[in-house]
């Protein structure tokens, strides 16, 4: 799939699944996922605050899983995590970066 994109395209690509919609991996691009790079090359407006909370909402909605090895452990990543801390600190939140959460 990335040889039959752009330079552009490939870097949108990146960047999309890296900070704003980040997910387990990045080797595919759901159709939603590629709508939101056409209409940044397209110069469309996007509302990408909403795009954010759509996802976020999503992502708190999905059902927990557990850690194949011990299960009284969850597997699942936290979504948005800079963007979370970030909003704590700018309440005054103390955030300790090497504390495990």
């Amino acid at each position: 799939m990335h040889t039959s994109m752009t330079i552009l395209t490939q870097t949108w690509m990146t960047l999309l699944l890296s900070n704003v919609l980040p997910s387990d991996h990045n080797f595919d691009l759901p159709l939603t996922k590629c709508q939101l790079v056409y209409a940044i090359l397209t110069r469309m407006s996007v509302h990408v605050a909403q795009v954010i909370a759509d996802a976020i909402y999503l992502f708190a909605g999905m059902p927990p899983t557990r850690h194949p090895l011990d299960p009284d452990k969850s597997n699942r990543a936290l979504g948005f995590l800079a963007l979370i801390t970030g909003l704590y600190q700018s309440f005054g939140v103390s955030v300790t970066p090497s504390k495990v959460i």
